[in-house]
Formats: C-alpha cells, sequence, structure tokens
C-alpha cells in the first residue's frame, strides 16, 4: 500500500458574504460533495469568533483559514497535517498574489481569476507545496503575460 502523504485537499477563496471566489479541488469530489462542502465550511468558518484561532477540525479534515482583508482563504487538509506549515503557505500565496496584483483585493480575483488560478497552480500542485520561491513565480508569470501579449500570437490567430 506504501506510505501516505499529507496534502491539501482543497482550497476556497470566500468574500465575509460567503460568496465563493476561487476553488481548487485536489481530491476526487462529486458536485454534490463539493456544494456541501463549500456550504458547510464557510458557514464553520465565518461564524467562528475572530480572536478564535486559525484551524478547526471538521469531519475528516483540518481547515485551516487566514483573513485578509474581506478575504477567507480555506486550506482543507489531512488532520495529521501541520496548520503551522499550511498557515504560511496561505500566506506565501497570498504575498505571490500582493506582489503580482499590486495590493491585491477581491475585485482582481473577480476580474482575473485566471491569472489567480495560474499562480496558485505554480504555488501548489497535487495539494502539496510546489515552489517557494516567490520571484520564480512571478517570473513566470512575467513570461506568460509576454506570451499572451505578443504581436506574433495575435497575428497566428488571424487566418
Amino acid at each position: 500500500y506504501g506510505a501516505r502523504y499529507l496534502m491539501i485537499h482543497f482550497i476556497l477563496l470566500v468574500s465575509r458574504q460567503g460568496k465563493v471566489r476561487l476553488s481548487k479541488w485536489y481530491s476526487a469530489y462529486s458536485t454534490k460533495e463539493r456544494a456541501r462542502i463549500v456550504r458547510e465550511t464557510t458557514n464553520l468558518v465565518l461564524a467562528r469568533n475572530a480572536k478564535l484561532c486559525n484551524f478547526v477540525e471538521w469531519k475528516k479534515y483540518k481547515i485551516v483559514y487566514r483573513r485578509y482583508a474581506s478575504l477567507y482563504f480555506l486550506f482543507g487538509c489531512d488532520l495529521e497535517d501541520n496548520e503551522l506549515i499550511t498557515l504560511e503557505i496561505v500566506h506565501h500565496f497570498v504575498e505571490v498574489l500582493d506582489r503580482y496584483f499590486g495590493n491585491v483585493c477581491e475585485l482582481d480575483l473577480i476580474f482575473n481569476f485566471h491569472k489567480a488560478y495560474f499562480i496558485l497552480d505554480e504555488v501548489i500542485m497535487a495539494g502539496e507545496l510546489q515552489e517557494t520561491s516567490k520571484k520564480m513565480i512571478l517570473k513566470i508569470m512575467t513570461s506568460q503575460d509576454a506570451l499572451q501579449q505578443s504581436p506574433e500570437l495575435k497575428k497566428g490567430r488571424d487566418f
């Protein structure tokens, strides 16, 4: 059976009103299960007092969350995972978003959701931390932006 690796199972970015702004699933769930997870974890986190700690056990997961401005970043990970390391991963992701967007806000994620997903995919892959270097992630994002902006790419579309 082999060793069981600890991992992040899902990531949700939720507004204070409970609207999901970004969701990423690293384990297989049906649409019904995803809706239930979003509903229950969002209600759980939004109802918690701000003075309580940033992690809570929920069913077979540990929900590690952090509020930045009007957004909650929720990471659903294994019960055995180190919650402080997961909080660092949350902070790392927010720092990369901040550097890329220049003081990121909820509207940046709404109107540039595809870029937020690109950044998330550079930071976390298959439920595990992929890249720790903010410089490297920003370099990759800059090269992706340059590809999207390049005139050769636009010329190739006009047949």
